[in-house]
């Protein structure tokens, strides 16, 4: 089994650039439900996660920043309290399951460090549980 499996592939991953307003963060982030986002840098590289309360403290913290003032604002302005790790795509299983258990998606990137989608961490375990399953019903 490899990494690639359970590759979302970066065209299907909702992803944002450190040039995206907070407004149209918390748009796109309120429309497709997601409490956390990866963000790219312009050469295709992963720069980190906005999440949820990333943007709630920065709103909280910046007295002039406000919902009516958020497209004067981009992700480049928000401190990111996380940085989820990444894997690359020719990393071994162990390495993408230590990271799945402590992070809802683990970024994955090529050897050129550039971002290729993610591996989330629903899909490791409906894959694990579908093996448990099987396993239990075939004993």
């Amino acid at each position: 089994m490899n990494i690639a499996f359970f590759l979302l592939p970066k065209q299907d991953v909702i992803h944002l650039t450190m040039q995206t307003t907070l407004r149209q963060t918390l748009e796109r982030m309120e429309y497709h439900r997601f409490t956390a986002v990866p963000i790219l840098n312009e050469d295709g590289t992963y720069a980190g996660t906005v999440t949820e309360g990333d943007l709630l403290w920065f709103l909280k913290n910046n007295r002039g920043v406000h919902l009516d003032t958020a497209h004067r604002h981009t992700l480049a302005e928000v401190p990111l309290r996380l940085q989820n790790r990444t894997v690359r795509i020719d990393s071994n299983m162990e390495d993408l399951i230590s990271l799945v258990k402590i992070q809802n998606f683990v970024p994955v990137i090529d050897d050129m460090e550039r971002f290729i989608g993610i591996v989330r961490r629903s899909d490791i375990i409906e894959y694990c549980a579908d093996k448990i399953f099987k396993e239990l019903h075939h004993q």
